[in-house]
């Protein structure tokens, strides 16, 4: 049997491999190409963003940054799947507010934000706009607010699917607004759209990237931003708070995240380098033209960033009586 003082001294050396390990992968970080999961399809915020800032990094980084899209459960699919990789490094992902501060409060989920991965950055934020199908006789909240309380149940609200940030965007709404209306979940924004587009349903709250396509064609009516200010793609549109209605304050985020139990120094090396391609100019510009701003933080930061609105929206799903699944 190993004596009390070999084993004392065992534990000793693996502590020590295990510091020196750890050193020597941060010191080789990054030697092989990066896979970027994105738990949302092609084409939508999360993917511009992941792509647009995968680039820069692989540039910075000098190894290849791959994008693999992972949809499926508001994005808690893909956020699972990271939760679940090695923590070295080479397997991060780019996810949203849905699945990282809405769904742990909804839904049963087979990962827990707090416990299972490592923040390592805000990324960037986008507001929701509300909008409604041309044939509402609604042309402002004022208007809106008033057709809804004289019709009650009578309205729908779209939602690209249960759990997302438009859906509680529309509760909140419901709380703010006191009125009634009734949720309809589709699977994506694009088929949301078509019905809004199609007057099967009244309204919605959507990324304002996606919606601006149709609000600059005329198909649909803008009726608020739940943003602090204006956005200069839509500057004739008020936010929330000019139409009455401080507290709907609805942005959007997609931040960055690895598997729990990174070694430090790499996820300091991870957060530099996307920090870094956030702050390139022609990466602003490219994003700032889809409505988006670039938030970098430390992991830290974002770790308190997400606790605090995961508290929020856990109170919105409390106050709308929203049924938790177990």
């Amino acid at each position: 049997m190993m004596s009390a003082r070999n084993l004392l001294l065992a534990l000793c050396q693996l502590a020590l491999y295990t510091v020196l390990a750890s050193g020597a992968l941060a010191q080789d970080y990054p030697s092989k190409p990066i896979r970027l999961i994105v738990p949302f399809p092609p084409g939508g915020p999360n993917d511009i963003i992941a792509r647009v800032v995968g680039q820069r990094m692989s540039e910075i980084a000098k190894q290849p940054v791959l994008i693999d899209n992972r949809s499926g459960s508001a994005g808690a699919l893909g956020t699972d799947a990271v939760a679940k990789s090695a923590p070295d490094g080479y397997t991060i992902g780019i996810t949203s507010a849905s699945s990282l501060a809405i769904l742990p409060s909804l839904e049963k989920i087979n990962y827990d934000p707090q416990k299972d991965l490592a923040p390592v950055t805000l990324v960037a934020t986008v507001p929701e706009m509300l909008v409604v199908a041309s044939n509402v006789p609604a042309n402002n909240m004022t208007e809106l607010v008033a057709l809804a309380k004289a019709q009650p149940g009578k309205l729908n609200f779209a939602s690209a699917g249960i759990g997302g940030l438009p859906h509680l965007a529309g509760e909140l709404f419901k709380l703010t607004a006191k009125i009634d209306i009734v949720h309809v979940p589709y699977r994506g924004a694009a088929p949301a759209i078509n019905d809004l587009l199609g007057q099967q349903v009244q309204m919605t709250f959507l990324d304002l990237p996606v919606i601006l396509p149709q609000i600059k064609a005329g198909n649909l009516k803008p009726i608020a931003l739940g943003a602090r200010e204006r956005a200069r793609q839509a500057p004739d549109v008020p936010t929330t708070a000019e139409v009455g209605m401080p507290d709907l304050l609805i942005e959007n985020w997609y931040g960055m995240v690895g598997p729990a139990g990174l070694p430090r120094e790499v996820l300091d090396k991870i957060n530099r380098v996307a920090v870094e391609a956030m702050s390139d100019p022609n990466v602003k510009d490219k994003l700032g033209d889809q409505g988006l701003t670039l938030v970098p933080q430390t992991p830290e930061e974002f770790r308190a960033f997400i606790e605090k609105d995961a508290i929020r929206w856990a109170n919105v799903v409390k106050k709308a009586g929203l049924e938790v699944a177990k």
